[in-house]
């Protein structure tokens, strides 16, 4: 899965790597340890331009009853979603990508668990591959989410995690966003994991489990006192 990531680049990097010229986003405040419900970055493509605003991350489907949902669909499996109602009609029509710089997982050491940061090796951005819908309450407040797409592991995360977020080749990320691409074998084809030679996992502080803990210590190297 993805559960917490990290995106600590500035609005200016942002805006030129997905060639948009002007943001509604005031400013972007580094974070480093981003969480499921909290509002996020993301990437739409309005079917002219590439546009950057947020989201609130756990996707609420437009029909659903409760936003409460949310709650637990933080990510997609890539494999099935094309057979899922909440995410089937989005892959054709509300594609997005959250930008990180970083993500966390959790590997399994005998009676612990170790948090590990992967990054691109060069330590550059990348995106993920979402889905968004937007739910309108009762009494008419509308709420835009999203949801972050997983799959397979690479030979990297194999030995922390039994799945990764879609991170997309940069060559694929305007496919990814082209509203009048719809061909589900076209989209599947970019919904692979991604080259485990490109990334690098190290290990971090205990203090990233908690979604208080948000500063440049949570993606320190964590240091062996061995």
């Amino acid at each position: 899965m993805c559960g917490r990531y990290t995106i600590t680049v500035t609005l200016e990097e942002l805006m030129l790597h997905y060639l948009i010229a002007e943001s509604n986003v005031p400013f972007q405040q580094p974070k480093f340890n981003v969480a499921p419900g909290q509002m996020v970055l993301a990437v739409i493509n309005d079917g002219m331009k590439n546009r950057l605003g947020e989201l609130k991350w756990g996707l609420v489907p437009s029909w659903a009853e409760s936003i409460k949902l949310g709650n637990k669909m933080i990510n997609a499996r890539s494999e099935t979603v094309w057979d899922k109602p909440a995410f089937r009609p989005l892959m054709t029509r509300k594609r997005c990508i959250v930008p990180a710089d970083g993500f966390y997982e959790w590997q399994r050491q005998e009676n612990r668990k170790q948090p590990m940061r992967i990054v691109r090796r060069d330590r550059g951005l990348f995106g993920m591959a979402g889905l968004y819908d937007t739910w309108t309450s009762p009494d008419g407040l509308k709420l835009s989410t999203c949801t972050i797409l997983t799959t397979a592991p690479n030979s990297l995360m194999a030995p922390i995690h039994d799945r990764m977020p879609v991170i997309l080749q940069r060559e694929d990320e305007a496919a990814w966003l082209d509203r009048s691409m719809n061909d589900p074998a076209a989209l599947n084809r970019l919904l692979r994991p991604f080259p485990d030679e490109l990334l690098e996992a190290y290990p971090v502080a205990d203090g990233v489990g908690s979604v208080k803990k948000d500063d440049a210590t949570c993606i320190e190297p964590l240091v062996s006192n061995a």
